[in-house]
């Protein structure tokens, strides 16, 4: 699990077979979970100056390897007793998304960026988002697209400085709506009577 807030901006030092190696200041354990780009990924291998992080089959299905170069966004996991910040993540990127339009304000930076309807449900006004890694909330949603304003201090320390009409963006949408949306659909589609809230209740305070 995740925050989304974005603790090193790492470097690519190749990407081949599968396995990513990064230059970075951090240094995990082997086996720790680092987000990348908002990627939950499992550390593989240790060097001198970063770490190797292995890419399997479903995660390269979803997102845009070719973004997978320059610099990178890196969080690691979160540890029990740490400061909760951000929202939750789980590094488990949805869909990509495609930023569609970019308009300075007078403290800040609106973006808008589209992702495919099947997601859209997910995003949610005033809720939380998650791009490329990075716990944003979102101020408005539309019909193809959603939209974000960028504070200053955000896009001079994360990869929205480098963002053109056109960029490719990881997508995790909001953890709770996924959620409620997989059991109330299950509820309704199941043969089986589904549990009531107050039964969900009744069998929590037994334990």
């Amino acid at each position: 699990m995740f925050t989304g807030l974005i603790r090193e901006m790492a470097t690519v030092k190749r990407y081949a077979n599968h396995t990513l190696t990064l230059r970075a200041d951090y240094r995990p354990g082997i086996g720790d979970s680092v987000a990348v780009n908002g990627i939950c990924l499992t550390v593989t291998a240790l060097h001198p100056d970063g770490f190797d992080v292995e890419l399997a089959d479903e995660t390269r299905s979803v997102i845009d390897e070719s973004r997978l170069s320059g610099r990178v966004h890196i969080e690691p996991a979160m540890q029990m007793g740490e400061r909760f910040e951000g929202h939750i993540v789980q590094g488990h990127v949805d869909c990509m998304g495609e930023i569609t339009a970019i308009t300075p304000r007078t403290n800040g930076t609106d973006f808008r960026i589209r992702i495919p309807e099947a997601f859209l449900a997910y995003v949610i006004p005033k809720g939380s988002v998650t791009v490329d890694g990075i716990s944003l909330t979102v101020n408005e949603v539309g019909e193809e697209n959603f939209r974000l304003t960028i504070i200053p201090h955000t896009l001079e320390n994360t990869l929205f400085q480098t963002y053109k009409v056109g960029t490719r963006v990881n997508i995790e949408t909001d953890f709770f709506a996924r959620y409620i949306d997989h059991i109330l659909s299950r509820r309704e589609t199941r043969k089986q009577k589904s549990l009531s809230w107050s039964e969900v209740d009744a069998m929590s305070m037994s334990f």
